[in-house]
């Protein structure tokens, strides 16, 4: 369902059972697949300069809020959700699965896994690098010029199952290591081992992540955040995470 005052391009590859809100637009270089649904007020495909010329690709059952901005040039996978005025540049690889919170914007050539989930106002720099199964809480940001302003870029490296905390800035070319915890309001300027605890302001390890405890009277440790969180998750996930040996 088109509303009618939407603009959709005859050239853009529409599914079945797709729902354009009022006053969006779509252009040409666009693809949607089927059972998605676009707020109103957005704008899909964006025409760029940098995108070599590919379409916009929004895989199947997604949903994209209001006054959201997609330019050409990047592939989303399936089920997509992303909260309101969000903004994804061109030439990003994107998972499936993937929450993009509110106000929250990737600025192209990217490369996201699947099932991340980042809440409002992240800010995700170009050539950043992130796994799967990766937490990002809100008003984090992501840089990537080593000395500012300049052409140099060194994207920031997120491994699987990593969680970053909210109020946090990760330095060009920093690797966050698998199943670590970034604390919030850390400055992340050396990378991080896996299955570590760093915070501060320059961030520093204050011990393994299986320290921390759940606050639940359970004094189970609260990582790997995957014994305990599923919601979400598929079954096949939660299987294997229960079953393997990822203490």
């Amino acid at each position: 369902m088109i509303h009618k005052t939407a603009i959709v391009s005859e050239k853009a590859k529409i599914g079945n059972d797709v729902k354009i809100g009022a006053f969006t637009t779509i252009y040409d270089n666009v693809i949607i697949e089927d059972n998605t649904e676009v707020g109103p007020y957005c704008e899909l495909g964006v025409e760029s300069t940098f995108s070599e010329g590919l379409p916009l690709h929004i895989g199947h059952d997604s949903l994209i809020r209001s006054h959201s901005i997609f330019y050409e040039g990047s592939s989303i996978g399936n089920r997509l959700r992303t909260g309101h005025r969000v903004i994804v540049r061109e030439l990003s690889i994107i998972g499936e699965h993937f929450h993009l919170g509110t106000l929250s914007d990737i600025q192209g050539h990217c490369r996201i896994g699947n099932y991340v989930r980042t809440h409002s106002n992240v800010h995700i720099g170009q050539n950043t690098v992130i796994g799967n199964y990766v937490w990002i809480f809100p008003y984090t940001v992501f840089t990537n010029d080593p000395h500012p302003p300049s052409a140099t870029q060194r994207g920031v490296i997120v491994e699987d199952y990593a969680v970053i905390a909210t109020m946090c800035v990760i330095l060009p070319g920093v690797k966050i290591g698998r199943c670590s915890l970034v604390g919030a309001h850390s400055l992340v300027k050396r990378d991080v081992d896996p299955k570590t605890i760093v915070v501060g302001s320059p961030a520093k390890p204050v011990g393994p992540t299986s320290k921390i405890k759940l606050l639940d009277n359970t004094e189970k440790s609260a990582y790997p955040w995957t014994k305990h969180y599923h919601k979400g998750y598929s079954q096949n996930d939660i299987y294997r995470w229960i079953n393997e040996n990822n203490d």
